[in-house]
């Protein structure tokens, strides 16, 4: 498969296109699907990794790119972290720990959406990074429900428009 590989840490020119096999369809019991990949976003830890201030994590792929967008064609779709009941064909938007930056990528079914009504693959790619972090911080974390009255404090403005759509009442302040 062809991916983007980092040559060397730098500017976006130190990306350069390589060739990789092709990774094997997850087995059952693993929880994961394998996406071909038809967009991938770009973000803040994708730059500093570029940059080499963003360590891999340890048994994270080192193909940057944590958010992406495509086909499922394989994996473990019966797992019970299967809640949305996706197929081989469903188009989904994933966060992953890396390798985004491919043809095909591996990816928690758990942490796989599908695209929303009316999406295209690069707007679908742009969400799972920060859509998850508010997601998880407002409703997860801090218990908020629909009917509440929020106000968060962030220090990007990317965070906060993402809080202003999810969050059904809104009362937030950015610092720039």
């Amino acid at each position: 498969m062809r991916v983007m590989e980092i040559k060397e840490f730098g500017a976006p020119e130190m990306l350069a296109s390589a060739t990789r096999p092709d990774p094997a369809a997850p087995a059952a019991g693993s929880g994961e699907v394998l996406i071909r990949v038809l967009a991938a976003g770009i973000n803040r830890p994708d730059v500093l990794q570029r940059k080499g201030h963003y360590p891999v994590p340890a048994g994270a792929s080192d193909i940057p790119g944590l958010e992406v967008a495509g086909e499922i064609i394989g994996g473990d779709l019966a797992h019970a972290d299967n809640a949305l009941g996706l197929k081989v064909g469903d188009k989904v938007c994933a966060l992953v720990q890396g390798g985004g930056y491919a043809e095909l990528c591996t990816a928690p079914i758990a942490q796989c959406l599908p695209y929303p009504k009316g999406f295209s693959d690069q707007e679908a790619a742009a969400l799972p990074e920060t859509f998850y972090t508010v997601w998880s911080n407002v409703f997860m974390r801090g218990e908020h429900s629909e009917i509440t009255t929020f106000v968060g404090q962030t220090v990007d403005s990317e965070l906060s428009g993402n809080m202003i759509d999810i969050c059904p009442v809104g009362a937030l302040t950015s610092k720039a």
